[in-house]
């Protein structure tokens, strides 16, 4: 509702944002609704999603709709003030919560989301984006076909062993340099997207936090090589040939630019891997050590130890990348702190305005989506497997990809043993639709938006929100429909 007031009017915008607020707290209000959202639930109140009616989730698709509208219609109001946006969409959801439920559970619930879930979030991102900000391979490399396929494979390879957003914060600085000279360079950014930023981080539970989350709730860490190989391969390989196909074609299309050798090739910053290893062990040590001690914030709202742990030691690392990494190498890097500073408001706003869809989803068939969440069992009881996959899919190319895959994973019996076990294509379609087709959407994962400001800070024109949806709906969707029909 905010981009019906026009953007570039800057005197009243008090009083615009204001009335957007009225407005669409009287449409929460005028809507019918359970009076109380608020259940104890251990210690403290939580958002119960079973009262909460589908007209809650406005505030989120009105933030969809400023991530995809913006920058087509206004772009440079959106360049300047998207964080205020952000903050605008979290308090159409905010200011009727307290209006409606109660000042307490909103409160209660929009600081749980911020200590519990985007803090970490954010926290991770930073160090990954500092720590890789700080390793420069440097030399003069063409983006021929082959190696832009090599950095893939690469790329892929590593998303598994240190996470999507380290493998992509790794290699796309480099992968961009390499290719600086072509002209056509989108679908270079948009497969990076798709291979190393999301469907490469399918293999261990390092690789993406839905597996991270089946880590901890029991799935053995080797389970996801062993069960998710096959799909992963059809995908990685299907979708490197069809990029070797269209950058082979566009290359040639150019006259097979060559750039001139000027620079060996090297490295440097490289103490930075052991930065990396450090946030890789921190990760892990927070699953595998869960303390019994914490800090009381508010209500049943803590802050594990071994968390307090976990985040410190990343900012540590943040700041010793900072002090350690040479100034002329960012420099060289083309570093800046600005995609990080995007992600951090416009994330922001995400986290908290889907609050209430994934309480929603979290509610199962007691809540508004019962006929999306019965479709994923059938008449007989058993598990539909390629329900499975779509749902978790779907769900995840817009919403959170880990708490959307823990609904589902606790929507199949939630029992890890009786799933990897006894059910295992079950676990094995929530997996991967929840890895897989975060690349359907710029915000499906972190990494995705991440990648994309860095490739517009260098000179890439990236598609729009819409414009990427038509990439991953032309070439992801048809994949994924032949990968369901064969494991599936």
């Amino acid at each position: 509702m905010f981009f019906l007031f026009p953007p570039k009017i800057k005197t009243n915008q008090a009083i615009r944002v204001t009335l957007a607020l009225v407005l669409i707290s009287l449409v929460f209000i005028f809507t019918p609704a359970a009076p109380a959202a608020a259940s104890e639930a251990g210690h403290g109140l939580h958002l119960d999603g079973a009262t909460l009616s589908l007209v809650w989730i406005l505030p989120f698709v009105g933030m969809l709709l400023s991530i995809a509208l913006f920058p087509l219609l206004a772009s440079h109001f959106w360049e300047h003030h998207f964080g205020k946006v952000s903050i605008f969409w979290a308090l159409a959801f905010l200011v009727p919560a307290m209006l409606i439920l109660s000042p307490s559970l909103s409160i209660y619930t929009a600081l749980h989301t911020i200590v519990s879930e985007y803090v970490p979030f954010i926290i991770l991102l930073l160090a990954l984006f500092a720590i890789a900000g700080g390793i420069r391979i440097k030399g003069s490399l063409t983006g021929t076909p082959g190696l832009n396929t090599a950095f893939l494979v690469i790329g892929a390879f590593l998303a598994s062993l240190m996470g999507t957003t380290g493998a992509s914060m790794l290699l796309i600085r480099p992968y961009l340099a390499a290719s600086a000279h072509r002209r056509y360079r989108i679908h270079t950014v948009v497969f990076f997207i798709f291979l190393v930023s999301n469907i490469g981080g399918s293999l261990t539970p390092l690789g993406d936090p839905p597996l991270f989350l089946g880590f901890l709730k029991g799935v053995s860490f080797f389970w996801t090589a062993a069960h998710l190989y096959p799909q992963t391969l059809f995908m990685v390989i299907t979708l490197l040939v069809i990029h070797y196909l269209i950058d082979s074609f566009l290359y040639k299309k150019e006259g097979r630019p060559v750039v001139e050798q000027t620079e060996k090739l090297g490295l440097e910053g490289s103490v930075n891997f052991i930065f990396l290893l450090g946030v890789v062990g921190l990760v892990l040590l927070s699953g595998l050590w869960r303390s019994e001690g914490q800090i009381k914030i508010w209500e049943d709202i803590t802050y594990l130890y071994s968390d307090l742990t976990r985040d410190l030691g990343l900012l540590a690392l943040t700041v010793l990348t900072v002090i350690v990494t040479p100034k002329e190498v960012r420099r060289n890097n083309h570093f800046t702190w600005g995609p990080i500073l995007e992600v951090a408001k416009i994330f922001g706003g995400i986290f908290l305005t889907m609050i209430p869809a994934i309480a929603i989803l979290k509610a199962g068939t007691d809540g508004a989506l019962k006929p999306l969440i019965s479709l994923v069992t059938s008449p007989e009881g058993q598990p539909v497997n390629v329900a499975y996959f779509w749902l978790t899919g779907a769900l995840s190319s817009f919403l959170d990809n880990a708490p959307t895959y823990l609904v589902f994973f606790n929507t199949a019996g939630g029992d890890s043993a009786a799933l990897m076990n006894v059910i295992p294509q079950t676990l094995s379609a929530i997996s991967c639709g929840a890895v897989f087709m975060g690349a359907n959407s710029y915000i499906g994962n972190a990494p995705n938006f991440m990648v994309r400001s860095i490739a517009e800070e260098r000179g890439v024109r990236m598609p729009s929100f819409f414009g990427y949806l038509v990439w991953s709906f032309g070439i992801l969707v048809p994949l994924f429909i032949v990968l369901s029909l064969i494991f599936y």
